[in-house]
């Protein structure tokens, strides 16, 4: 079956919308649709696993917490988020389309 990342995509969400794509053995793919959320100050992203995750659409500003790096991640821009990485999404455009690869 053949499906696109850019179709069906969700009309004026609130929240983020995350959606797996394949969840396999040690890795998940999901795509996430950001409309313009942010990471709370207060509840940063430290994940199990690590994540490579790429911007299709839109912009986002990323903030790895311990060291106070930040990037701004425009279209086609990919990072790689070592496993238990403090880190904050700082800035999402209106349509931002990602690709996340989690790796267990």
């Amino acid at each position: 079956m053949i499906n696109n990342i850019f179709t069906n995509l969700p009309a004026n969400a609130k929240e983020e919308v995350f959606e797996d794509l394949l969840n396999h053995n040690n890795i998940k793919i999901e795509r996430i649709i950001s409309s313009g959320q942010t990471t709370p100050e207060d509840s940063p992203y430290i994940q199990d696993q690590a994540e490579w995750v790429i911007v299709l659409k839109g912009k986002a500003d990323l903030l790895f917490c311990d060291s106070g790096e930040q990037y701004r991640l425009a279209e086609g821009d990919y990072i790689f988020i070592p496993a238990k990485c403090s880190h904050r999404v700082t800035y999402t455009s209106d349509e931002t389309i990602w690709l996340a690869i989690h790796i267990f």
